[in-house]
């Protein structure tokens, strides 16, 4: 008889492998950040202290760089003190800030315990630039909520920095916030200045500025989750989102925006930032692709491209925005296109006017460390550049101009072979699945036609109710391993400006296009737990963590007109409530403003002449697989730095929609069904 050990082992082990899956891994980026330290070799123009609190200088003629040291005491007790003043330059201020008010700096992002948002700030005087469109002397304003330091009150050392082109604002070696200056401070030969003895302890002025140089770090910083993200700080969004794969490794560039579109004055001061993955589980964060790096700049989205065997990417400059059309390169560039048929290459370093129109940046390596051509091959502001599957080098023409256009090079040549499609616009990607070509709009635009059909070929696909649209605004769709496809937008929270969002999407034979989740980004959870079996009739649970994933199960019922509602409540109740309601056999789905007492009105699709890409209350039709039994799955998260929850829903995986509900907390949710079944309802808490 043989013994009974070795098979009581396996079975052991068999219990053990089955009870020990391994867990899933949270997603990580490694940041780029690093502290910031300005030299102590350059002795300061002049000093401020308790005992010397005010004092003259002499301004250089050439005061077009600045940086203010100051060790200053900061905390809750502040409140309209004046840290530091220069006459007719700077004024820094402390104060206790509106907490409603989410206004350019969105200061409430971080809030004291006791709801009140303190905060530090400097606004520094400039006068406009001789022939721009800016005409107004205005002060620039930078700052940070208290709540955002370690140590909100104590002493702390601060740098206000003036470099010519960009406004800083560093805390304890920390840049907290920034702007792009559009103007020059104006100092009068002799200037005084002065400081809070109270509260600043040393002022020391240099000028010309000092260089900031970064500290590098032999760990990097980690941050958690790139699903919802948000550049780190209290008033930094991502804006549009370009992306491509190349060598095994996932590019995502996005147009870093603080304060939604109205830094540098309004003109957005926008430029391409930089994240990369190989495994979509650690992300790494790369130095800006395309820096800006004079005041004139100000850049619109382009799209990656491979030339010459070279990463590329292009980009529109909008300098149209500071500058007159006749004092930029506008007018030399379509005055060569219409003479020649084709555009020129112009290196604008070499021109008399501001540089206007696309141009591209260059990798070094194949995967970051970009550096600008200086080149203008184009008059478009907004150029999506791409090889097509045929290997022909062609751009979709976006914001000064339209159509589809070929060149052999990306230096110049660019000839127009399409000129009404598409139809201009912000931001408009083309791509090809299969037997298909696409062509997506940028906010409401979807074009589709059969790869073997002429250029002319493409059908609308809005109009046919078929778009794929789920509250990403200017989706970049690009193919990864294993024949999947990526979209990647952003949601609109800040004006211009949110969080980073990346779906998966499926193909039908019919070439429409579907929407799911990427298994590998959604947030890790805790384990989940069931608040209850079936709802038969209009049931409210409460909810202990605002940021979480729900989970349930829909059975359409005999009544074609049947639907349900997943009502998402803050402590206000109805006042911010959001409902996402979903008719089965009807295959439309929405999100409402929501009621205590009754379902919400019926929102419209973008066919209908809704706004899926406000990302608040829309809907969407001709969903897949509601006939019979399916899933919906919704993840809600919530952050003080949005303001309010972003929800994103999948309804039988094949299917997404996301919206941003301003004001909302999360606290109960209350389910009601109309002849529809909800079974199986789960809840997981998100793994902060």
């Amino acid at each position: 008889m043989r013994p009974i050990y070795p098979f009581l082992m396996l079975i052991s082990c068999s219990l053990l492998f089955i009870g020990c899956v391994e867990k899933k891994k949270a997603v990580q980026i490694e940041l780029n950040a690093a502290p910031w330290v300005f030299s102590e070799d350059v002795p300061p123009a002049s000093t401020l202290s308790p005992k010397s609190a005010q004092g003259t200088f002499d301004a250089p003629a050439d005061s077009s760089s600045f940086t203010i040291k100051l060790t200053a005491t900061l905390g809750q007790h502040l409140s309209g003190k004046q840290l530091l003043h220069i006459p007719g330059v700077l004024e820094v201020t402390a104060f206790k800030h509106d907490p409603s008010d989410r206004n350019l700096q969105n200061y409430p992002a971080y809030p004291m315990a006791d709801g009140s948002v303190p905060v530090f700030q400097a606004a520094l005087r400039l006068h406009p630039l001789p022939n721009s469109t800016e005409k107004e002397v205005r002060d620039m304003i930078i700052g940070i909520p208290l709540g955002i330091l370690t140590e909100s009150t104590g002493q702390h050392e601060i740098v206000l920095h003036f470099s010519g082109v960009r406004w800083s604002l560093y805390v304890d070696g920390e840049l907290l916030d920034n702007d792009f200056a559009l103007g020059y401070p104006q100092w009068p030969a002799q200037q005084t200045w002065a400081i809070d003895p109270d509260l600043v302890s040393k002022a020391e002025l240099f000028l010309p500025g000092l260089e900031p140089a970064k500290t590098p770090l032999k760990t990097p910083r980690i941050a958690k989750d790139i699903q919802y993200w948000t550049p780190a700080g209290h008033n930094t969004w991502v804006g549009d989102v370009a992306t491509f794969y190349h060598e095994g490794r996932y590019h995502v560039f996005y147009l870093f925006d603080r304060r939604g579109h109205a830094s540098k004055f309004g003109r957005g001061g926008h430029y391409f930032e930089h994240l990369s993955t190989t495994d979509f589980v650690t992300w790494t964060e790369h130095e800006a692709a395309t820096p800006i790096e004079s005041q004139w700049e100000t850049l619109g989205t382009g799209t990656p491209f491979i030339s010459d065997g070279k990463l590329c990417i292009s980009y529109g400059l909008h300098t149209t925005r500071i500058y007159p059309k006749e004092a930029t390169t506008l007018p030399l560039l379509l005055d060569y296109y219409n003479q020649h048929g084709a555009t020129g290459s112009f290196g604008y370093d070499t021109l008399s006017g501001y540089p206007a129109g696309s141009t591209y940046s260059i990798s070094a390596d194949g995967i970051s460390n970009f550096k600008k051509t200086h080149t203008l091959f184009h008059h478009c502001e907004n150029p999506s550049v791409y090889t097509d599957p045929e290997g022909r080098l062609r751009m979709l023409a976006n914001y000064g101009a339209k159509g589809t256009w070929e060149s052999k090079s990306i230096e110049g040549g660019w000839k127009s072979i399409n000129p009404g499609f598409p139809p201009g616009g912000d931001c408009t990607f083309f791509f090809r699945w299969g037997n298909y070509d696409y062509v997506i709009g940028g906010f409401t635009g979807l074009w589709s036609k059969p790869a073997s059909a002429p250029e002319d070929g493409y059908t609308d696909v809005v109009k046919q109710g078929l778009d794929f649209y789920n509250g990403m605004c200017v989706p970049a769709v690009t193919e990864i391993n294993d024949g999947r496809f990526l979209m990647a937008g952003w949601i609109p929270m800040a004006n211009w400006g949110g969080t980073l969002n990346i779906h998966e999407m499926l193909q039908f034979p019919d070439g429409r296009i579907g929407t799911k989740w990427m298994e590998e980004l959604v947030p890790v959870t805790e384990r989940q737990r069931t608040l209850a079996d079936e709802i038969e009739e209009n049931s409210t649970f409460e909810v202990d963590d605002p940021s979480f994933l729900l989970t349930f199960d829909v059975t359409p019922g005999e009544d074609l007109s049947g639907k349900l509602g997943a009502l998402f409540l803050g402590e206000d109740d109805a006042e911010h409530a959001c409902e996402f309601q979903l008719s089965p056999h009807e295959k439309r789905a929405q999100y409402g403003q929501g009621s205590l007492q009754q379902f919400s009105g019926q929102e419209k699709t973008l066919r209908e002449g809704g706004f899926p890409n406000h990302a608040r209350h829309y809907g969407i039709e001709n969903l897949f697989d509601t006939d019979g039994p399916f899933t919906v799955r919704i993840f809600v998260k919530y952050d003080t730095k949005y303001g309010g929850s972003q929800i994103d829903a999948e309804i039988a995986g094949k299917r997404t929609m996301i919206t941003f509900c301003p004001g909302l907390k999360v606290e109960k949710l209350l389910f009601r069904s109309d002849d529809t079944g909800i079974q199986n309802v789960k809840l997981a808490a998100y793994n902060h």
